[in-house]
């Protein structure tokens, strides 16, 4: 990441706003209806999406083995003639590969040499319920493996019950124990009830030093949706324009399509700008999400649609 860490600032409440469900949802839409990328110009936005992707893998059956082929794909997202027939003069790269904590090393092993960061979840993920010390015990183990971003989760009964100094607290002790690497601070926003919480939970989060924000685990009921991305996005402009500073986000959760791509890009380019189109202040986690971006720029170079099979992620 290029741009300057997050330093943080003190707690305030009175940053919060309430956020409008209906009229979030309603903006959300529009923008998507009002944009169409077709040819030349998706597959550009295509190929800029697997730039800013998180590709990973956090499975209960997660091997060393998984995490190595899955760090293949991501050295080599496409295919040799895809490269070729979109006139590419190299070969594509992912934003990072995240994975668990005992999978960093052998992410990092299997990465090596190419450039591409090791993202590791933390602070006891999905959930967040064990005690805080052993919460950033993990943070720490995570860093000492080779991990450069750490993506932690909040504890969501902070913000259902307005203990903003509590969250803010954990948020920051959690930055201190990442040290040299990123803080993505995982809001589960389809446990925060309402899109005001939302709005709160991420200027707690960037106010006590988070370097990104994201929206889900991908273990909710509810993941990342556009509302709900809106509104993180407008903190984070807002944060901006009260502090100067510029924080990253990261959807997460339930993007399967190339399509997903296009929309997320869409509301990166029309709330925050072309400065969050580049993998320093904009991820999108996933894992099957890539094979169909694959897919469509296959479509693109051929004229024809490939089997799902034949771009299998790991």
């Amino acid at each position: 990441m290029t741009h300057s860490r997050n330093p943080g600032t003190a707690l305030d409440c009175d940053s919060f706003t309430a956020v409008n469900r209906p009229a979030s949802a309603r903006r959300a839409a529009s923008m998507i209806a009002r944009r169409s990328v077709k040819g030349p110009y998706q597959a550009a936005w295509l190929l800029n999406a697997i730039a800013c992707m998180d590709l990973t893998t956090l499975a209960g059956d997660d091997t060393p083995d998984r995490v190595r082929r899955l760090c293949a794909k991501a050295r080599r997202p496409l295919t040799n003639e895809i490269v070729a027939g979109l006139g590419l003069d190299a070969m594509p790269q992912v934003g990072a590969v995240c994975v668990y904590p005992t999978m960093v090393a052998p992410a990092v092993k299997a990465l090596e040499g190419a450039g591409i960061p090791v993202a590791s979840v933390a602070t006891g993920f999905p959930a967040g319920l064990m005690p805080l010390d052993l919460r950033l015990a993990e943070i720490r183990y995570a860093v000492d493996q080779g991990a450069q971003e750490i993506d932690i989760v909040i504890t969501r009964a902070h913000v259902l019950g307005g203990d903003w100094a509590a969250l803010y607290d954990e948020v920051a002790a959690m930055r201190a124990a990442c040290g040299p690497a990123h803080l993505k601070a995982i809001l589960a926003t389809g446990d925060l009830v309402t899109l005001s919480n939302v709005y709160a939970a991420s200027q707690v989060a960037m106010q006590a030093g988070a370097d990104f924000i994201k929206t889900s685990t991908g273990k909710e009921g509810v993941n990342a949706t556009l509302p709900v991305g809106l509104t993180m996005c407008r903190a984070i402009r807002d944060y901006r324009a009260a502090t100067g500073q510029i924080v990253g986000f990261k959807p997460a959760g339930g993007m399967k399509t190339a399509k997903d791509a296009l929309n997320w890009q869409i509301l990166m380019r029309e709330e925050l700008g072309r400065d969050w189109l580049r993998p320093d202040l904009f991820r999108l986690g996933a894992s099957s999400m890539l094979a169909d971006i694959e897919r469509q720029l296959s479509h693109y170079v051929t004229g024809r649609y490939a089997a799902h099979h034949r771009h299998a992620l790991a």
